[in-house]
């Protein structure tokens, strides 16, 4: 991989920040937000885990996405809402004994949220579960072109995507006979928008925002989560891997967006510039059949549709 090229743009504004306090479950909005070395504050701090441990994530439990946190400002007190149920309220526990987590194999320590949290999501997940928190020693080490840390993110700190990218992936969708999908369903906490040109966060390779500096790691790699619709916690089909599978494969999977390690904290806000100061040439897609040219992009979508319902596999019942 070559140097990265100096260049500084300023066109892109940041559209939306989205933290998910608790990995796989929905996101919350903000008009600006502290960001830390792993992430947009408490981002992934809390995770949901079986009986043995292992965590849980929309790609076996989709109800999670039904599953909306609220944290206080101080990120003491938690409460948990999800549809026909009464929500939950706790005190966040950080002095409690450690327990042995396990987050795609690597070995974590969570500290356990209490029995009554567990009880309210084994009833909505239809599956034994718990809720543990990342303690304040947690000193992972993200992989990518710029290491850094996170909670319980898939990878590192902040994911990234642009609005010209989903408006892409939606004009493709929409040639094929498929609906357009919302932002909602790829998960970023950075939306940009004002770049014309589709995935011109893959070449972004320093960017500062707000007071804040990110380092490209890697692309985001895309999975089943992409197919469920985060107002329902439903499977809706094979949309959008079918199509990102055309368009977006790379060697290690669909790549849409990308991940970011925090070289300095700070504050970010929406409406904010995105200064890119260095670039570098995207990764090279593999060339697949039925590959569509560059072309302009309509802008007929960037207003995020909300997710159409389509049930196409029911929700797992208890």
């Amino acid at each position: 991989m070559s140097d990265p090229v100096p260049h500084r743009t300023t066109d892109g504004v940041v559209r939306e920040l989205i933290s998910y306090p608790i990995k796989g479950c929905a996101g919350i909005s903000h008009s600006g937000a502290a960001v830390t070395p792993a992430g947009l504050a408490d981002d992934r701090s809390f995770m949901v885990v079986n009986p043995d441990g292992v965590f849980r994530s929309q790609r076996s439990d989709p109800r999670l996405a039904i599953i909306l946190p609220q944290i206080s400002v101080d990120g003491t007190y938690l409460t948990l809402y999800a549809p026909d149920t009464d929500p939950v309220h706790l005190a966040v526990e950080l002095d409690a004994a450690r327990r042995d987590v396990l987050l795609f194999g690597a070995h974590f320590q969570g500290i356990d949220q209490g029995d009554a949290v567990a009880g309210w999501l084994s009833h909505v997940l239809c599956a034994p579960s718990r809720l543990v928190r990342v303690p304040p020693e947690h000193d992972r080490v993200t992989d990518g072109l710029t290491p850094g840390t996170s909670g319980y993110a898939d990878s590192c700190a902040i994911h990234l995507l642009s609005q010209s990218s989903l408006d892409l992936l939606n004009e493709r969708l929409l040639g094929g006979g498929a609906a357009p999908l919302p932002m909602s369903r790829f998960r970023p906490n950075i939306v940009v928008d004002g770049w014309a040109g589709p995935h011109t966060e893959d070449q972004a390779r320093r960017v500062c925002v707000g007071t804040v500096e990110l380092g490209y790691a890697k692309p985001t790699m895309r999975c089943v989560v992409t197919t469920v619709d985060q107002h329902t916690g439903v499977t809706t089909g094979p949309e959008p891997l079918r199509t990102l599978g055309a368009h977006r494969r790379v060697r290690d999977g669909l790549a849409f967006g990308v991940n970011f390690a925090v070289t300095r904290s700070g504050e970010v806000r929406v409406g904010d510039e995105v200064i890119v100061n260095y670039w570098e040439t995207s990764p090279q897609m593999v060339p697949h059949v039925g590959s569509l040219p560059r072309r302009p992009v309509s802008r007929a979508w960037s207003v995020t549709p909300r997710d159409p319902v389509q049930p196409a596999t029911p929700p797992r019942l208890c």
